[in-house]
């Protein structure tokens, strides 16, 4: 669906990364952990195509979302600097979110940099399922990191790897996932992020048999499977797209190559 959001919040909290609160009622209904909206920045037509964010906060009740950006380009700077409250054109709730059903009780998150803002919802659902949660996030330091207190208010145990050793584990998250795979800690595996990491990600999963879902980032356009712009390319042959057939994907479907 189409609605004018109001924007609530727009804030820096790391480097680079900001978090802004949208009131879009019929949106906020609607919404699933693990999907997107697709954002227009401007009334003109630079930038010509929407942005697609995902979900990182849903409060029905509110009527409210919150998505958390990384300022890469020209589209995610102009989003910066939209302020309270201004109104934002909104598309969706899209794509296909996460499965949380599973057997078993040990859920693994991994997430790597911006990519890990899908999983807070998906926290949530979990939990309220009766799962146990671990999450584990991974960053180039402790300043590209955001807040992980609302995770573990939820009751998940959280874990942080950086590459430079500023927080956390001195590492990789990747490391962190076979930690708690050899401490028969995860009986499914959910993961988004970088494509480097969704592969080792993965190949780590299907090494010891484990199922789960990878969240996967493409360019997009309409958003709505009408464009092409998204393929993701398929172990079984052809493609998908991303924006109606994914953004969430079984383990063991994606071809990285």
């Amino acid at each position: 669906m189409l609605q004018t959001g109001i924007i609530q919040s727009n804030r820096r909290v790391a480097k680079d990364i900001y978090e802004m609160v949208i009131e879009a009622p019929e949106i906020a209904a609607a919404a699933r952990p693990g999907q997107f909206v697709n954002l227009r920045l401007s009334s003109r037509l630079d930038p010509l195509l929407r942005r697609p964010i995902s979900f990182h906060k849903i409060d029905a009740a509110a009527g409210t979302f919150t998505i958390l950006y990384l300022i890469a380009g020209q589209g995610t700077a102009l989003l910066s600097r939209m302020e309270a409250p201004s109104e934002i054109d909104v598309l969706g709730p899209l794509g296909n979110g996460w499965t949380c059903s599973f057997p078993g009780v040990h859920a693994v998150l991994i997430g790597g940099g911006i990519g890990a803002a899908p999983l807070y919802p998906l926290a949530q659902a979990l939990r309220d399922a009766g799962k146990e949660v671990q999450l584990i996030l991974g960053a180039k330091s402790g300043g590209s990191l955001t807040d992980t207190a609302p995770y573990t208010a939820l009751g998940v145990d959280v874990r942080v790897a950086t590459d430079d050793g500023s927080a956390g584990f001195h590492g990789f998250a990747t490391q962190l996932l076979e930690q708690a795979i050899a401490e028969d800690r995860c009986d499914y595996l959910y993961a988004c992020g970088p494509q480097g990491m969704l592969r080792q990600a993965e190949a780590i999963a299907l090494a010891h048999q484990i199922p789960g879902q990878v969240s996967t980032e493409t360019h997009m356009g309409c958003g709505l499977g009408v464009c092409l712009l998204c393929p993701s390319k398929m172990k079984a042959g052809g493609y998908k797209r991303t924006c109606i057939d994914g953004p969430v994907f079984p383990i063991g479907a994606l071809d990285y190559a």
